[in-house]
């Protein structure tokens, strides 16, 4: 099993976290997703980190479906719990909504300069993070279990603070962070940390 990824990736680091929370020990495989590396293009041809190459030699991407066959694949413990479901899933969505906003807030600004918060775009992806902190902050608590959904949205957070500290998400959302707190000194956590 092959895993391309790159340092700085959110999408790479949360399926690196459920990897090791699962206790596989994929191959990683270091490239840069600009520099059109033909080993990504083999492997993802919309050349996005990650991908995943099962043992099989089929090419997985898009993060949240390789945390999902990750998940499968080695099943204690399962971090989609029965009977939870439906909350863990809807914690995910909001965990990858965070991620795409803060990622193309990022990358707007690195094209564009400051002109990019002021787009009609821009202002959208800002609220989309207000908005998502505001209800991440209601549904602290059930951040406080280990699943898919609060490993994503540690990740997702722990990205504003490497990449948008302006946002100061742990002042504006004080349970929230309360909450992540054991999960963010979690081995998995500490070892994929953002550089």
């Amino acid at each position: 099993m092959k895993l391309y990824l790159n340092a700085t990736s959110p999408y790479a680091r949360f399926v690196r976290v459920v990897a090791l929370e699962k206790g596989l020990q994929p191959e990683l495989v270091w490239v840069d997703p600009w520099a059109n590396d033909p080993a990504l293009l083999a492997a993802n041809p919309a050349l996005r980190v990650p991908a995943l190459e099962t043992e099989q030699g089929t090419c997985l991407s898009e993060s949240m479906l390789i945390a999902l066959h990750l998940d499968q694949a080695a099943t204690i413990p399962s971090l989609l719990p029965t009977g939870e479901q439906e909350q863990v899933l809807q914690l995910m969505g909001w965990g990858q909504g965070l991620t795409d906003a803060a990622f193309n807030t990022v990358i707007a600004r690195k094209h564009q300069g400051a002109e990019a918060d002021r787009s009609i775009l821009g202002q959208r992806r800002l609220a989309a993070i207000q908005h998502t902190l505001e209800q991440l902050e209601q549904q602290a608590r059930q951040l406080e279990k280990l699943h898919l959904g609060s490993l994503l949205v540690a990740v997702a957070l722990d990205y504003l603070s490497f990449r948008l500290p302006e946002i100061q998400w742990q002042q504006r959302c004080p349970q929230l962070a309360a909450s992540l707190q054991s999960l963010m000194q979690r081995p998995s956590m500490k070892t994929t940390a953002f550089v």
